[in-house]
């Protein structure tokens, strides 16, 4: 059952590993393993677009991505940290109800969910793709529409 806020409600009786779970913050060396693997990605897939990056939040045992483009900044996911570094738990966030949702598996790059970061931020990618640039060659096209040359 969930709560208006999309938080779980969790009835009965929590084991000992959801206990400690529940309190888990990331620990440190995993959070700049984290940064790293995001740092990577920005540099490979966004080297040519300034101003545009990934970057997390760390609040408990989730990790939230979300992506600046300029001045334009919003969440793109929720990871959960599992205790196992190559098995986050993904949960995409949704602008039709503006909540992250771990029951979404039908979304664009999906496919690339595959328990790391990297795989989630190619579905973040896929699923919210960054804006659109027109290249120099493409803007000389347009603007010559209107020029008669």
């Amino acid at each position: 059952d969930r709560r208006d806020d999309g938080w779980k409600v969790i009835t009965g009786k929590l084991n000992n590993n959801e206990k400690r779970m529940a309190k888990t913050k990331i620990p440190e060396d995993i959070q700049e393993k984290a940064n790293r693997i995001i740092a990577d990605f920005n540099s490979k897939t966004y080297k040519k677009k300034s101003g545009m990056e990934y970057y997390a939040i760390y609040k408990g045992n989730f990790l939230y991505l979300n992506r600046r483009e300029g001045d334009r900044d919003g969440p793109i996911a929720r990871l959960k940290y599992t205790g196992k570094f190559d098995d986050w738990n993904f949960a995409i966030f949704k602008w039709s109800s503006e909540r992250y949702d771990p029951d979404e598996v039908f979304f664009p790059g999906e496919q690339h969910l595959d328990g790391t970061i990297e795989g989630a931020l190619k579905a973040g990618n896929a699923a919210y793709p960054p804006s659109w640039e027109p290249s120099r060659k493409e803007m000389l096209a347009f603007f010559k529409q209107f020029l008669g040359n």
